[in-house]
């Protein structure tokens, strides 16, 4: 066999070795308000490769939350926030760390979703995360009607081409056969009610709560409006009080705890 080839299957077979290794492990993040834990995704493999080697490293260690922000998110481990003086802005992260997004849309930001943040789009564009930090969902519970509000709201421009496109050219015929022959009006009203939401979905932007998503959204809360934006790697499966003690610190007007929450260790089994 040839050497070179056999050297790139080898280093293949360590790299799959090693994501399996990582995938469905249980993160322990011990901090001085109480304990997190969460589990990791088996599908985001370099992310949640990234996120054990720097917890393996001890680089989480010491860091604070540095930025809290009830029924939205907390967000910690900096580098910067090992030393920063009480009242001191710090979080900024660290480019160094940036690696490519991994989205899945079967993952969204319900309560309790461990995701990484990222540098806004006028400076990344490629949306890439910054792994030296990380942020959990506090969220908040949304109703039924204000997800059907949501979709229309966002949907309404898409709509209204699909309107135009399908329903106006035989508005008027569909009105006179309404008064005529209600079985076959029904029939077309729901054959154009089909195509709409066929073009909806398939437009770019639209918005349309699966029922995952609005069973989650409904009855544990989370934040829909962060879905398509960053990559989600994990999620909490104990420690909720211990999320919504965060959440709910009192803070300064950069969002910092006034009274320093502080990551104690993030261990990985």
């Amino acid at each position: 066999m040839n050497k070179i080839y056999y050297l790139i299957l080898v280093l293949l077979a360590s790299l799959g070795t090693a994501q399996a290794q990582n995938a469905g492990k249980t993160v322990t993040i011990q901090t001085n308000v109480g304990t997190i834990k969460a589990q990791l995704y088996d599908d985001v493999p370099n992310h949640v490769r990234a996120f054990v080697n720097r917890a393996r490293q001890g680089e989480f260690n010491g860091t604070l939350f540095t930025r809290v922000i009830k029924e939205f998110m907390i967000q910690g481990g900096a580098p910067d926030s090992k030393t920063a003086p009480p009242g001191a802005r710090c979080g900024f992260g660290d480019s160094s760390a940036e690696i490519m997004p991994e989205m899945n849309d079967k993952y969204f930001h319900k309560r309790g979703a461990l995701a990484a943040p990222r540098q806004n789009d006028d400076v990344n564009p490629q949306k890439k995360s910054d792994m030296s930090q990380f942020f959990i969902v506090q969220g908040k519970v949304y109703r039924n009607g204000e997800l059907d509000t949501l979709e229309l709201i966002a949907n309404q421009d898409i709509r209204k081409k699909a309107l135009d496109k399908f329903y106006r050219p035989v508005a008027v015929e569909l009105k006179m056969q309404k008064q005529t022959n209600k079985r076959e009006y029904s029939k077309r009203i729901k054959a154009i009610n089909i195509k709409i939401d066929s073009m909806i979905q398939a437009t770019p932007g639209h918005l349309l709560f699966t029922d995952e998503q609005r069973k989650a959204y409904t009855t544990i809360g989370g934040c829909h409006h962060l879905d398509g934006i960053y990559t989600i790697f994990g999620e909490v499966t104990e420690g909720f009080d211990v999320l919504d003690t965060i959440a709910n610190q009192p803070k300064d007007q950069y969002d910092r705890p006034k009274k320093d929450i502080r990551i104690i260790s993030v261990t990985v089994e």
